[in-house]
């Protein structure tokens, strides 16, 4: 079988006539799309076609290209671009023919199409100095390309516009037997002049970076290769602008029906660990930290299989599309990591994340965590200081954020928003009736939409859920006994299945 991973960013326009193309292959395939933080509808559009999506640690096509590959479950991989729409419908054969008959370890494919300015005046030139074996190549800039995974996971992968050209060159002096492959004619956006200048540096400071021994007598050449001289700083920085109204979800309590770490723990064989620090660790900082400390080792692809696992609450998606079109900005609130958060963001088409920063070193968890300042209150950890940062942050008041949380964990943020939501609170109804102005104790997030409703011609309706689930039912019921136990066995099928992988 082949992995197909598609790296994209606000690509939601063309996604899935490119995912349509590849599945008409014969191949059997799994298509993973890595979203790189998108602000628009990309993944959305993307989840429609039913295939993978992860979302990446962090901006930049080269950690979307590695982490589409540490997700990927097969040998052969091949990457294509999430923008172009004239792919021929055997593309993936094109891409991957050479390497299934033992031809070649990665092909690199070139297209009917006039080189770009970038290729012709600074990639071509400096090959032909430093890598005169590779100077043949016709486009080294293409980004559709294939190889197997286990060289792949062996080289670097650049996170700016270098990464293709890095990997060429890391696979030629890996001794990859590299094949090119005409995959026929190619139409993309054309690239503005400012994106041509950034293109043009990272370029050419990959190859330089990746020559070990320059002659001296060719430094000179070098040094004169520098055929756009200025560079804009290319930003891509999601914003929220002149908002209203707020809605923020507790992920582990709101949106996932079991704690994110919890479920981690179990699945990567640290239950007991975790349970410990729980018991003796008083301080919410140092717990923390020691609880990032157990998933020392783990690559993002691990970590966002875990989250995957987690069913959702009901609804949640239709609860969240009708907020965003009453006006509401949306957004996750969580103790745990921000790529977690990030991810079940973008699946749910949410605004923005709070969350806590796992390190990430190639991909890899070091076990350590930074916590942002927002949750910080006299060096000390304080999830409620989330608040007045939010107001200032965002420019709205406290008084129109709705908070939706669990009334034991969250009283004073249910206390200090504008209207403080308990769902399936986990604590005596008589306390938690003071420090919240809404409990919602059945499995949906319906009544949320009554506190915003829609006008009397545009009702809104959940798809139906029975009244044995709508009844005062927690989720320390319902989900504890039926969605924890399947959970829970999906975890430990997990972890079993990484321990026979080993």
């Amino acid at each position: 079988m082949i992995s197909i991973v598609i790296p994209v960013l606000n690509e939601g326009a063309t996604i899935r006539q490119v995912i349509k193309t590849i599945k008409k292959t014969t191949r059997k395939i799994e298509i993973i799309v890595v979203d790189d933080n998108s602000t628009d509808n990309t993944v959305e559009e993307a989840m429609k076609e039913q295939v993978r999506v992860i979302t990446s640690s962090q901006r930049g096509k080269g950690i979307s290209m590695r982490e589409g590959m540490m997700a990927a479950k097969h040998e052969i991989i091949a990457y294509v671009d999430g923008d172009i729409l004239t792919y021929p419908d055997n593309i993936v054969d094109l891409l991957t023919d050479p390497i299934e008959r033992g031809e070649a370890d990665f092909v690199k494919s070139y297209f009917e199409r006039q080189a770009g300015r970038v290729t012709q005046l600074v990639a071509k030139p400096l090959l032909s100095i430093l890598y005169p074996d590779l100077a043949h190549f016709q486009q080294p800039l293409s980004g559709m390309i294939a190889g197997r995974k286990s060289m792949l996971s062996r080289v670097q992968f650049e996170n700016d516009y270098g990464v293709d050209i890095g990997l060429l060159i890391d696979m030629h002096q890996l001794g990859a037997r590299i094949v090119e492959s005409n995959i026929g004619k190619v139409e993309n956006a054309m690239q503005t002049w400012e994106q041509l200048s950034k293109m043009s540096r990272e370029v050419s400071r990959t190859i330089l970076r990746k020559a070990e021994n320059i002659p001296q007598e060719n430094l000179e050449t070098l040094g004169n290769i520098n055929l756009i001289r200025e560079q804009m700083e290319y930003s891509i920085l999601e914003s929220i602008d002149k908002l209203q109204k707020m809605v923020i979800f507790n992920l582990d309590h709101a949106v996932f029906t079991q704690n994110y770490l919890q479920w981690a723990a179990i699945a990567f064989d640290q239950e007991e660990e975790l349970q410990q620090i729980m018991a003796t660790e008083t301080d919410a900082l140092t717990r923390l930290q020691q609880t990032a400390a157990l998933f020392k080792g783990r690559n993002i692809a691990e970590l966002l299989e875990v989250a995957d696992a987690i069913p959702l609450i009901p609804g949640i998606r239709e609860v969240v599309q009708e907020l965003k079109k009453r006006g509401y900005a949306c957004g996750l609130i969580t103790d745990g990591f921000g790529m977690v958060a990030r991810h079940i963001k973008n699946q749910l088409g949410m605004d923005f994340v709070l969350a806590n920063k796992l390190h990430l070193v190639n991909s890899v968890a070091t076990g350590e965590l930074t916590v942002p300042d927002y949750f910080l209150r006299n060096g000390e950890y304080c999830r409620n200081a989330v608040l007045p940062y939010v107001a200032e942050q965002y420019n709205i008041h406290t008084q129109n954020i709705i908070y939706v949380g669990d009334g034991k964990q969250d009283t004073q943020l249910l206390t200090e928003a504008g209207i403080g939501v308990a769902f399936c609170p986990q604590y005596q109804r008589a306390y938690v009736e003071k420090v919240a102005d809404k409990i919602i104790t059945g499995l949906s997030l319906a009544p949320l939409l009554d506190i915003a409703p829609a006008s009397p011609s545009k009702k809104f309706r959940l798809p139906a859920i029975s009244k044995k689930q709508v009844r005062n039912i927690g989720i320390g019921s319902l989900v504890g006994l039926a969605g924890a136990g399947l959970v829970y066995l999906a975890m430990r099928q997990l972890s079993k299945k990484k321990q026979a992988d080993c």
